[in-house]
């Protein structure tokens, strides 16, 4: 995988909640992404999928219950600088005008 297919990846806005939440908490299964974002489950479900494909996040199996972690330190910590970056940005763009 190149750096643009990483950012790919990561750059819908559901995803990137995802990971953030991945951040702070380090392992989490799809309900509580589901109470914590306020999203529906086939919807966090399907993105977590996505997310697993790229390989950004990884599972394991806990009785009835599916735990994610972001795969490794570097991901992480690149999660928390991008996170970071964008709370010194005195203006962000909106998605009309650059992205």
């Amino acid at each position: 995988m190149n750096g643009v297919s990483l950012l790919r990846c990561i750059c819908d806005e559901t995803r990137f909640e995802i990971l953030e939440l991945l951040q702070q908490d380090r392992e989490l299964c799809v309900n509580d992404f589901v109470e914590r974002l306020g999203k529906d489950q086939p919807l966090v479900s399907h993105h977590l999928k996505t997310l697993k494909m790229c390989g950004i996040v990884k599972s394991r199996d806990e009785g009835k219950k599916v735990m994610y972690t972001i795969s490794n330190k570097q991901l992480s910590e690149l999660i928390s600088s991008v996170t970071k970056a964008s709370k010194k940005i005195p203006v962000l763009c909106s998605d009309d005008k650059c992205c």
